[in-house]
C-alpha cells in the first residue's frame, strides 16, 4: 500500500554517530559513580574497571556487548493476561500514552481546588485511565499522603490494580516497600514474569550517578523477571550542561550505563530507556519545559531507535495551572511530535503546576489531543483504489460526490463527532447561553469519574490485597 505518513526526523546518521562518540568518551574516560556496593562488586567481577572513588568505567566494547544482549522489543500485557502492546522497534510501533505520575496534590475537576493526594484520588485517577480509550497504561498517579509511610505505596498500588485492567507503570517512593509491593502483586496475580503487566520505573541521579536505591531496585526487578523503565531527568544549566547538545550527550551516557548494568545483572533483561529533559530557570530556581525539551525528547528516541532499544520519554505534563491554555500547549506539542517521531512510551500525562498536582480534566483533554495526533500521524493512501480516478472522470466538472460509490461506502467511517464538545453553529452556541468549552470539559470529566464501571474483580482484589497488607 502507498501510505503517505507525516514523520519527524531530527538527527542525521552523522549526528547519531557523533552523539554516540561523545557518549563513549564520557563512559570510558569520565565514568559513572555507582553508590551500591553489590553493583560495584558485580561490575568488577564482570571485568569492568572500578576505581577507589566508586566510579565504574565502561568501554565501547562493553556497550556493544550490552546492546547485543538486550531485547529490542518488550511485550506488555493487560492485568487479565492478554497482550496489550509492544515497546520497541517492531513493525507496528506507535507511541503509547499513560496517566500519571507521582503527583503530590489532587486538583478537583469541579474548580481546581488543590488538596494533598489521598487514597481516594488514586482510585479516581486509575478509573479515569481505565475509562479513556487513548491511554494504554496507568502510571502511579500520586504519592498518597493520608496513610502511614510503610503502607502508602502498597495501598496505592492495590488501588491501581483494582481500578484498571490496563498495564501499570509502578513507582514506589518508599524504597523499603518495593519488594513487598511486588510480593503483594504476585499474591494477587501469580507469577508476574509470565505475562508482565507491571513495569517498575527508576531514575538515576544526573549527572552520572547510579544511586543505591535505583541499583538495588533494578536488581530486585531483574530477579523477578520483569521489564523496567530506566529514565533520567536532567535540568540543563543545573544538573546537566546548559547547551542541548551537552545535555543530550550526558543523558545518553547515563542511559547506556543503565543498559549495561541491566545486562550485567542478567543477559537479556528487558529494559526501556529514555530521558525527561528540562531547562532550569535561575531566576525562579525551578525546572521548566521548553522547545529544547521536546527536541531532546525526539533526539533521545532516535538514539534508542538507532541502538535498537525500546524507548520511554516525556509526556507534556508540567506548566498548566489547570485544564488551561498553558497545559494544552505543552500537551499538543508533546503528543503530536511524539506520534510523528520515534517515541515509544509517553507515560506521564495529567500533572499541572510543575507536575505536582494531578488534574483529571487535563487528562481528559490529553485523551482528545492524543486522538487527533494519532489520526494525523496515520496519514492517507495514494493507492489507485482510494484515489478512484474512474469515479472522478464519471462525475466530471461541476458534479458532486455526495452519492458517489466511494462516498456511500466510506462516509460512516469519517467520524467528525467529539465526545466532549458538540459541533455547534454560532446560532446554536448563542441559544445555549454561550457555554464555555472548559466548563463542558469539567462536566464530561465528572461524568466519566462517576459513571465508569469498575473492573468485575474490583472488590475481590481490594479484599485480598488489604488482607495481605494487614
Amino acid at each position: 500500500m502507498n501510505i503517505i505518513k507525516p514523520e519527524i526526523h531530527l538527527l542525521s546518521p552523522e549526528n547519531r554517530e557523533q552523539v554516540h562518540r561523545y557518549t563513549l568518551d564520557i563512559l570510558s574516560r569520565v565514568g559513572i559513580r555507582v553508590d551500591f556496593e553489590p553493583a560495584r562488586d558485580l561490575f568488577a567481577a564482570k571485568g569492568f574497571k572500578v576505581d577507589d572513588n566508586q566510579k565504574v568505567y565502561i568501554s565501547a566494547e562493553q556497550v556493544d556487548w550490552a546492546m547485543t544482549k538486550a531485547p529490542s522489543v518488550v511485550d506488555i500485557y493487560s492485568r487479565t493476561g492478554t497482550p496489550a502492546f509492544q515497546v520497541g522497534n517492531g513493525e507496528n510501533r506507535q507511541t503509547r500514552f499513560g496517566v500519571g505520575v507521582t503527583n503530590l496534590f489532587y486538583q478537583h475537576p469541579e474548580d481546581d481546588q488543590v488538596e494533598p493526594f489521598k487514597r481516594e484520588h488514586m482510585a479516581l485517577a486509575s478509573t479515569l485511565g481505565d475509562a479513556l480509550d487513548q491511554f494504554d497504561l496507568v502510571a502511579t498517579p500520586g504519592v498518597i499522603k493520608d496513610l502511614p509511610l510503610d503502607t502508602a505505596d502498597l495501598i496505592g498500588t492495590l488501588e491501581m490494580v483494582a481500578n484498571t485492567t490496563k498495564p501499570l507503570v509502578l513507582l514506589v517512593s518508599n524504597h523499603n516497600c518495593f519488594s513487598t509491593t511486588l510480593d503483594m502483586l504476585e499474591h494477587l496475580k501469580g507469577d508476574l514474569d509470565q505475562h508482565p503487566f507491571v513495569i517498575p520505573y527508576f531514575n538515576p541521579i544526573t549527572p552520572l550517578v547510579l544511586n543505591e536505591t535505583t541499583a538495588d531496585k533494578m536488581m530486585m526487578t531483574v530477579e523477578r523477571g520483569l521489564p523496567m523503565i530506566y529514565n533520567n531527568y536532567g535540568m540543563s544549566g543545573a544538573t546537566a550542561p546548559i547547551t542541548p547538545g551537552g545535555t543530550l550527550a550526558v543523558l545518553n551516557a547515563e542511559l547506556l550505563a543503565g543498559l549495561v548494568y541491566s545486562q550485567v545483572l542478567k543477559e537479556g533483561a528487558p529494559i526501556i530507556l529514555g530521558s525527561l529533559p528540562a531547562g532550569f530557570n535561575m531566576q525562579t530556581m525551578q525546572a521548566y519545559y521548553t522547545h529544547h525539551t521536546m527536541l531532546l525528547n525526539l533526539a533521545c528516541a532516535e538514539m534508542m531507535a538507532h541502538y535498537g532499544l525500546p524507548h520511554s520519554g516525556t509526556s507534556g505534563s508540567g506548566p498548566g495551572w489547570g485544564p488551561d491554555l498553558l497545559a494544552a500547549g505543552m500537551h499538543w506539542l508533546n503528543h503530536l511530535t511524539s506520534c510523528l517521531g520515534k517515541v515509544g512510551l509517553a507515560p506521564f500525562c495529567g500533572g499541572n503546576l510543575n507536575s505536582v498536582a494531578f488534574s483529571p480534566p487535563t487528562v481528559v483533554y490529553s485523551n482528545e489531543i492524543i486522538t487527533q495526533a494519532r489520526r494525523f500521524s496515520r496519514g492517507f493512501s495514494l493507492d489507485e483504489i482510494d484515489v478512484a480516478p474512474g469515479e472522478i472522470a464519471d462525475i466530471g466538472p461541476g458534479g458532486n460526490f455526495l452519492m458517489a460509490d466511494m462516498t456511500v461506502k466510506l462516509c460512516r467511517e469519517m467520524d467528525y463527532s467529539n465526545p466532549i464538545w458538540p459541533g455547534l453553529s454560532l446560532e446554536e452556541w448563542q441559544e445555549k447561553g454561550m457555554p464555555r468549552a472548559e466548563k463542558r470539559l469539567r462536566e464530561y470529566t465528572l461524568e466519566l469519574l462517576n459513571n465508569h464501571p469498575r473492573p468485575a474483580d474490583h472488590g475481590a482484589l481490594l479484599e485480598k490485597g488489604e488482607a495481605f497488607i494487614k
